[in-house]
């Protein structure tokens, strides 16, 4: 009889869960039914002013339209993106929070931060599209006497440790793509790490170092000025937006690639109709002739795609970057 008793309590325990997640499902199914019915925030762990605040509130106007619900942009700045993607990782999944943002929290935060980072990118993430890509540009001060990527890897193994180049800080792009560069060229280069990238372009231009992997936005004025001189740009296929710069695989470093891109992502759990309907809106928004004037204005070029092609570009791409920051033995925690 007790056998019997503790066999019923066990099925009806499973038989209430069963009942439960069928009825978190059907909210669910209904929630996303009515979906927008309030305003929709977009989150973008940046400061203002910044390419993914300029590129957020581009996008904000479009799908608001196509949603029907206002797309609010409010910035949550912080720890290199992380604060504000850790943020929406934990915010309720009900399609009122995205996150708008680039690679750095998504693939290479994981490695630099294993202890403090507080989110995990393919778990707490649900990824709703790319929206666009812009290659890093190798520039050196207009003095250097080096015309191309091959002479500037020639003077620094004649000089080796001895050149310095500027970065945003140990982890940033700009020191891992120098990273690589040392790596495939066998070159060893100083890092000078700076505040922002307008104080590296500012010592470039001085000659206070002698190269940095830069954002197109702050390089290319100074590039158009005459002040520095672009070698080459970190996509693997000639850049839409700055189509005279060689890439770094023609000048002989094959492979070689180190592109920004920025991203739409929800809190985990979203349910998948309204990932979608976020997916088909942003994807509309990207085919707006005035996005694309705003996106090419930062030297973005739009990438549509779907939910499934951002999941892949962010697993591999965190293998890719985890290997480069493994070797440098390089931790922010």
């Amino acid at each position: 009889m007790a056998g019997s008793l503790s066999s019923f309590r066990r099925l009806s325990r499973l038989l209430a869960g069963v009942a439960g997640a069928g009825a978190l499902m059907m909210s669910l199914s209904a929630h996303a039914a009515s979906w927008p019915s309030r305003p929709v925030q977009m989150i973008v762990p940046f400061p203002p002013g910044s390419s993914p605040d300029v590129l957020a509130r581009a996008i904000a106007e479009p799908l608001s339209k196509d949603l029907g619900q206002p797309v609010v942009v409010e910035n949550k700045p912080g720890a290199g993106g992380n604060i504000g993607t850790r943020y929406v990782s934990r915010a309720k999944p009900d399609g009122y929070t995205i996150l708008l943002t680039i690679n750095g929290p998504m693939v290479t935060a994981p490695a630099l931060y294993k202890k403090t980072l507080g989110y995990d990118p393919l778990k707490d993430l649900a990824p709703i599209s790319l929206i666009g890509t812009s290659p890093n540009v190798l520039v050196v001060p207009e003095a250097l006497p080096v015309k191309n990527v091959q002479q500037f890897t020639a003077l620094a193994k004649e000089k080796p440790g001895v050149l310095n180049y500027g970065t945003v800080g140990p982890g940033s792009s700009s020191h891992l793509g120098m990273a690589m560069l040392e790596h495939q060229a066998g070159i060893q280069l100083q890092q000078i790490p700076y505040q922002g990238f307008p104080q590296v372009i500012t010592a470039i231009v001085a000659g206070d170092v002698q190269a940095g992997f830069m954002v197109p936005g702050i390089a290319m004025p100074q590039v158009t000025a005459g002040k520095v001189r672009a070698l080459a740009v970190t996509s693997l296929e000639p850049s839409d937006v700055l189509p005279n710069i060689p890439t770094m695989s023609a000048e002989g470093y094959p492979g070689f690639e180190s592109i920004s891109w920025d991203a739409l992502l929800a809190p985990a759990g979203t349910p998948d109709d309204i990932i979608a309907r976020l997916n088909a809106s942003i994807n509309k928004a990207l085919e707006r002739e005035d996005v694309r004037r705003q996106m090419a204005s930062l030297y973005f070029t739009p990438a549509a795609g779907t939910p499934e092609a951002l999941t892949k570009l962010i697993v591999d791409e965190t293998a890719r970057w985890g290997e480069v920051i493994d070797r440098l033995n390089l931790s922010l925690d």
